[in-house]
């Protein structure tokens, strides 16, 4: 009987310990995503209205947002396949992280629509390159404390970035500063996210491992399931606008003066980051029907953002991060849920999902 006991606490240890060591990498990524997002969320807010002043028009602004979604979404099935193959999770996001952080505070130094594209571009491509890899390892971690809230508490932690970068742009246009000198203040940001990235590197050299309980997954293709679900799943998105077009409305029509446009952004990504939270909880508890939830919710963006006023817009902007949030957290959490491949999946998901929401 005191064998038992002993063995049973041993087990019971085991587990906390793990679920210790899986929360810390959950927290380690959500703080690498943080200030990350700080950057290249602090710049996107800003994009319309940048393009804007350096004579880019609708049409313009709308294509560089939109192929650069294209391209930040289509390059992650290269990078999903390649890690697949080549299991260098590490490299692959650190190489990432690299380019999408440097390349925002390269726009400083544009004077012309054209470098400036090239740069968000450039800023979209390193996302695509690092975050299959990233969500393959939170797949690995949020296994042993449940996929919603695992998902959920990245994103929020994530989103809270994506919420403080745009008010560092718009305190520095605040106090008459210029969109360049915005995006030079966001190399701080920048660099603590490789900083944080490395270290994490150095602690969990070995993601994989996170995971003591090896998943049943097909290899011979993905399931019907999946299909149906990123069928619907691409619906949704397809009635989803990019920021920089939505911030270039605010710009020519002016519903909303110039130096809101980022604390509109920043709003958002507050709704999202307490979606994210609580949609991920109710994930673990009551499954799929979550997802219908937050779909409904942010269903009414459009019209309140498109045609409404100030404050319309302001409540709009609200409902589109609650989608984003939930886009980022449960959507995700249920591909992984799924008896599949989670790296090549998961980067096929967020690239049919994209090109479907940049049209």
């Amino acid at each position: 009987m005191k064998t038992q006991h002993k063995s049973l606490n041993e087990k019971n240890n085991r587990k906390a310990s793990t679920k210790r060591s899986t929360t810390l990498f959950i927290v380690l990524l959500g703080v690498v995503s943080l200030f990350a997002d700080m950057t290249h969320e602090g710049a996107r807010s800003v994009y319309g209205p940048f393009l804007a002043l350096l004579g880019a028009n609708a049409t313009i602004v709308g294509i560089v947002a939109g192929f650069g979604e294209l391209v930040g979404y289509a390059l992650r099935l290269v990078s999903g396949y390649i890690t697949d193959k080549t299991a260098k999770y590490w490299t692959i996001t650190i190489i990432g992280y690299v380019i999408n952080m440097l390349a925002v505070p390269l726009l400083a130094l544009a004077g012309r629509w054209e470098v400036a594209a090239f740069f968000i571009i450039a800023e979209r491509a390193g996302k695509a390159i690092r975050n299959p890899v990233r969500d393959a390892m939170l797949s690995h971690a949020t296994h042993e404390i449940g996929r919603g809230w695992g998902f959920g508490l990245h994103e929020a932690m994530d989103t809270t970035g994506a919420m403080l970068g745009p008010l560092i742009v718009a305190a520095v246009l605040y106090f008459k500063g210029t969109y360049q000198t915005g995006f030079a203040f966001l190399l701080i940001p920048a660099l603590l996210t490789i900083g944080v990235l490395i270290f994490a590197r150095f602690l969990y050299p070995h993601p994989r491992d996170l995971e003591a309980t090896k998943p049943e997954v097909e290899t011979k293709g993905l399931p019907r399931v999946y299909w149906i679900y990123l069928s619907a799943m691409a619906l949704i998105a397809a009635g989803y606008a990019d920021f920089p077009v939505i911030a270039y409305h605010f710009q020519k029509t002016s519903v909303v003066p110039g130096n809101w446009v980022p604390i509109f952004y920043s709003v958002a990504m507050g709704s999202a980051a307490i979606a994210a939270l609580i949609f991920g909880r109710l994930f673990d508890r009551k499954g799929i029907p979550v997802v219908i939830i937050a779909v409904l919710l942010s269903s009414v963006f459009a019209p309140l953002v498109f045609l409404g006023g100030f404050y319309l817009s302001l409540a709009g902007m609200a409902l589109w991060g609650v989608g984003m949030g939930a886009h980022e957290s449960v959507m995700r959490a249920a591909v992984a849920e799924m008896n599949v491949v989670r790296r090549a999946s998961l980067s096929l998901w967020h690239f049919q999902y994209r090109l479907w929401s940049v049209r």
